[in-house]
């Protein structure tokens, strides 16, 4: 069996920074803890909660004003800093430098009198975080372009002359281009501000040549990660037996023979454990096969 493991497979310059960063917490403080998710990996979380991390949904969890709280790589909220500023909670801010990035821009791109169109997922911590530098009035989140109308017509409704399209970070680079070809038609002044993180779109790029290469593809990475879900739906138009796990107990051997070109590209949350693993159960399954 032939394995092909993707060079950007696996945690990226974020990422590795927050985990780096709650590992470096967890070592100092006797309790400290979480907002959300650190990173969209279950397994990566439940290490450093083994360690004594505390993840909380919110601030008012904190009942011990001597305590620490940790924000997630996706970051936060602008009124989740006033209300940790507000109790004067000590927090470390773990939020991607490319995230903080977008929340800038956002608020920099609203204060000049722009509408703002906010492309990505709208349930997602990284966009409900930037909206909250918009004014309401003034932004519109959307998924895709089927809701292209809608997001036009709530611009015209906010009486502004002026209009800027940002993106969460691990949108789809396809579906940006798609987006942006059909606004410029709509109203050609239009601003585009790509803020699709380089390793977002490396790796998108990567995983689409690798499975155009094999037999089947795997994408390793959190359920709920917004970038390995990304991934999947890259490597699934170019390679149709493409599979999307966490770990290696959730494949199934029947599916592999010694004969296979197998490819592996993980998402940005998955640690090199996660991937090493993945590539010894395949290479069991050629022995055996």
């Amino acid at each position: 069996m032939e394995i092909i493991i993707g060079k950007n497979a696996g945690f990226c310059f974020g990422v590795e920074r927050a985990v780096n960063g709650a590992k470096e917490q967890v070592k100092k403080e006797k309790k400290i803890y979480c907002l959300g998710e650190l990173v969209h990996n279950s397994q990566v979380i439940e290490a450093l909660e083994k360690d004594g991390m505390v993840t909380i949904e919110n601030l008012e969890e904190i009942q011990d004003e001597s305590a620490k709280v940790m924000f997630r790589s996706h970051g936060v909220a602008k009124e989740i800093y006033e209300q940790a500023e507000k109790r004067k909670i000590f927090y470390e801010d773990l939020t991607c430098p490319k995230v903080l990035y977008l929340h800038k821009l956002a608020e920099k791109y609203t204060k000049d009198g722009f509408f703002v169109l906010l492309a990505g997922s709208k349930t997602h911590a990284e966009n409900i975080g930037t909206i909250s530098f918009c004014k309401k009035e003034n932004c519109y989140q959307f998924e895709g372009i089927e809701e292209l109308e809608d997001a036009m017509s709530a611009y015209a409704k906010s009486g502004l002359s002026k209009l800027v399209l940002l993106s969460q970070t691990t949108y789809s680079l396809a579906k940006f281009e798609s987006l942006v070809e059909e606004l410029k038609k709509r109203c050609p002044e239009i601003v585009v501000e790509n803020t699709i993180c380089a390793s977002t779109r490396i790796r998108q790029e990567e995983t689409k040549e690798l499975a155009r290469k094999v037999d089947k593809m795997i994408i390793i990475g959190g359920k709920n990660s917004s970038n390995t879900k990304k991934l999947y739906e890259v490597a699934k138009k170019e390679c149709e037996k493409t599979y999307l796990v966490e770990t290696e107990k959730e494949l199934n051997r029947e599916a592999f023979v010694n004969e296979d070109k197998v490819g592996i590209m993980a998402g940005a949350s998955t640690p090199k454990e996660s991937i090493q693993n993945i590539k010894k159960f395949l290479e069991k399954e050629g022995e055996n096969s």
